[in-house]
């Protein structure tokens, strides 16, 4: 798993007051839990970019005055009009602690019945899973290139060695769908029209 590093530093002082001091001067204000205490600090918002507008999984080096804590993303609150970062909590990670986190899945190949005329449909974009930070991806990758048309992709199918996967077996990732509803509707609306006809002769 990717790490990044962003530099900030903690801070004693909390509130709404103080939360908005920090923002009008360009940083967010965070909070990193899962080491005992809650500890309150704040970053530069452009340090978080890389994080945050990327759709795959990073944990991050938090350099806090000299102090480094290993940590990953765990919620994060914008501003509903701007989309300015208003608020990020982190948790805490240790090498030998199991954490469970959401990987997100990336499909690889095309589908033999997406070529038949077959939709994919997607049931989970991101798989729940348990393990060491260390072993954690920062995305699965599902083969999806032998399902035909009516075929379903488990999550079995990305099973790994590196981590427990937290769903039952049966939970459908992927589908082909077949786009004979497209078909059936065609028909009845070409139905309809030779009706209309008949009642307009």
């Amino acid at each position: 798993m990717k790490s990044l590093t962003i530099n900030g530093s903690k801070r004693e002082s909390v509130g709404k007051k103080v939360s908005k001091d920090l923002r009008n001067a360009g940083k967010v204000p965070c909070v990193l839990y899962g080491g005992g205490e809650p500890l309150h600090f704040a970053a530069d918002e452009i340090a978080f970019k890389d994080l945050v507008y990327t759709p795959d999984v990073h944990t991050v080096v938090l350099d806090l005055g000299g102090e480094s804590y290993n940590a990953v993303l765990q919620d994060i609150q914008f501003h509903p009009v701007t989309d300015a970062i208003l608020h990020m909590d982190f948790y805490q990670i240790f090498e030998d602690k199991e954490i469970t986190m959401e990987i997100p899945v990336h499909t690889k190949g095309v589908a033999r019945g997406v070529k038949n005329g077959g939709v994919l449909r997607y049931n989970l974009r991101r798989i729940k899973v348990k393990g060491l930070p260390q072993n954690l991806p920062d995305f699965i990758e599902a083969d999806v290139t032998s399902l035909k048309i009516g075929n379903k992709l488990y999550v079995t199918a990305v099973a790994s060695d590196d981590y427990k996967i937290q769903h039952p077996d049966n939970t459908v990732i992927c589908q082909v769908k077949t786009s004979r509803n497209i078909i059936a509707d065609t028909e009845d609306e070409e139905e309809e029209t030779a009706a209309d006809e008949v009642l307009s002769n």
